[in-house]
């Protein structure tokens, strides 16, 4: 057993406190646990990692920052390197479910059980003075939104930092000597759990967004409810401004029953005509009716709707994305003319309802980053007439009313992944007649070739053959973005190697 500190994880608020020795133990050892156990050991705390797959080169380096490696054989091992080390804190990756015995061990043993936001808020003095925050937060759209914001407050001449869930933890954001003005921070539904609802580590962020909610993540979260409580954590002591979407009356709940600083406004986006605390669209012009002294009466323009579609935003869900961010610049202070500057310097990013090719009438689209009915079905929206490759691990979602929505604009469907008796269970009760396909091909260097070559025989001039699968990717890819990056290749082979041949290719028939 270590020796007993004389402070409480509690009471220590700022980066200037003294973390010296601090026991913690550290679940989890990707991008964020690493950045945890780094900015711990910069603390001078005593930090053990545990994790079930350790990454090599963060594996290696963990000795030389002076951090302990413990590796686990299975999640209910609770190795002796727990209790020589008699953790007081212990910090958990966002994936770690609140069940996992790990987890229950800490708890029941009275330690507390910090997330890596919580941490961040704690230790975000370490650059004077520290920066805003300004959180983000919803089924889909996040990452867009984030990026979003962060070019138009970056336009308007702030240092801006996007980070959190969008891949750059937000203890390095917070460890930047240059630092910030604004940390634009992405956060999942399992970085929102692990925060706070009071104390030193709640996070009072200037403003906040829930973009959306819809069915995802039911398997971590355990309910519907659940998940929904995670989501508008979001909104909790925000100071300036809660927007929300105003076609989407879950996030307008969200921030009716929030606690949040007097004088903090809620602001609504919507591709409608604005109402005066609202930003949203007039003919053909993004128009901002919130912050303004006569919003009243008048509105300010922002940009133009021609900018969101040179930026690949014309989607619908891209359009609210604008919107929304445009709503967090503001809100921040961001000129107008900052926001359309940065509207037009803008692109979306791979996998996000991406044009791969054009070829015979026929676009191939990649959107490969729809890992969830919702945003499947605004990348659905977008087009009129579809061949729908569709499928991979569902977590716990169902598909029929995604199938039943929009059976009207599908061409024909591709199956790919795991869960396909599901898919095809949702097709069959909705959409009987409509020509369907399997793929079979379970090495992952062959299901997008496949899938490519069943969707080529299946579409007709003016078609789009959309990757939105609706799913999460680790079932055969290493993630979304591998998922994609297979269907555009897999694209371009197809279309190279038809312009060699002197016949259509065959692909076999479609299933019933």
């Amino acid at each position: 057993m270590g020796p007993q500190s004389s402070r409480r994880p509690d009471e220590l608020q700022s980066w200037h406190d003294d973390w010296s020795g601090l026991r913690v133990l550290v679940l989890g050892l990707g991008v964020t646990g690493f950045a945890v156990a780094d900015t711990l050991a910069e603390l001078g705390c005593r930090v053990v990692v545990a994790t079930h797959r350790p990454d090599d080169d963060r594996a290696r380096i963990l000795p030389v920052i002076g951090v302990d490696l413990v590796t686990l054989a299975s999640s209910d091992e609770l190795p002796a390197a727990f209790d020589a080390l008699d953790p007081e804190l212990v910090i958990v990756s966002p994936g770690f479910l609140p069940e996992h015995p790990h987890v229950v061990w800490a708890r029941e043993r009275g330690t507390p059980v910090w997330g890596d936001i919580e941490l961040a808020w704690r230790v975000r003095d370490k650059v004077a003075p520290p920066a805003e925050w300004v959180l983000v937060t919803g089924t889909n759209g996040k990452t867009t939104t984030t990026q979003l914001t962060a070019t138009m407050l970056q336009e308007d001449g702030r240092r801006v930092a996007p980070c959190g869930n969008i891949g750059v933890p937000v203890l390095d954001a917070v460890r930047d000597p240059g630092g910030f003005d604004v940390l634009v921070v992405e956060l999942s539904s399992f970085q929102l759990h692990w925060m706070p609802d009071d104390g030193a580590g709640a996070v009072a962020p200037l403003a906040s967004v829930c973009l959306n909610l819809a069915a995802d993540h039911y398997n971590w979260h355990g309910s519907a409810e659940a998940y929904a409580a995670a989501k508008a954590k979001v909104y909790a002591h925000t100071r300036i401004a809660c927007v929300y979407n105003l076609a989407d009356p879950a996030t307008m709940r969200m921030v009716e029953e929030a606690e949040v600083h007097e004088g903090c406004r809620a602001i609504g986006f919507g591709a409608t005509v604005p109402g005066p605390s609202d930003v949203g669209v007039v003919d053909d012009l993004i128009v901002d009716r919130a912050f303004l002294d006569e919003r009243r009466t008048s509105a300010l323009e922002l940009a133009e709707l021609a900018d969101v579609m040179a930026a690949g935003l014309a989607t619908p869900h891209g359009l609210a994305n604008t919107l929304a961010a445009a709503a967090l610049a503001r809100a921040v202070g961001a000129s107008p003319v900052a926001i359309r500057d940065a509207l037009r310097r803008f692109r979306v990013d791979a996998h996000r309802t991406e044009l791969v090719a054009l070829d015979a009438d026929v676009a191939w689209v990649d959107d490969s980053k729809a890992t969830n009915p919702h945003a499947a079905a605004s990348a659905l929206s977008a087009y009129r007439s579809v061949v729908w490759i569709v499928g991979g691990l569902l977590k716990g979602v169902d598909l029929a009313p995604l199938v039943e929505t929009h059976r009207d604009r599908l061409r024909a469907a591709i199956i790919i992944g795991v869960d396909r008796d599901a898919v095809r269970a949702a097709f069959a009760r909705h959409a009987p007649a409509l020509p369907l396909w399997e793929v079979d091909e379970r090495e992952t260097d062959q299901v997008m070739p496949a899938a490519v070559r069943l969707a080529a025989v299946a579409a007709q001039g003016g078609d789009t053959v959309l990757l939105a699968p609706a799913a999460a990717s680790m079932d055969q890819f290493v993630d979304y973005a591998d998922r994609g990056s297979r269907f555009a290749a897999a694209v371009r082979q197809h279309l190279e190697g038809e312009a060699h041949d002197d016949g259509p290719t065959s692909a076999g028939s479609p299933g019933t």
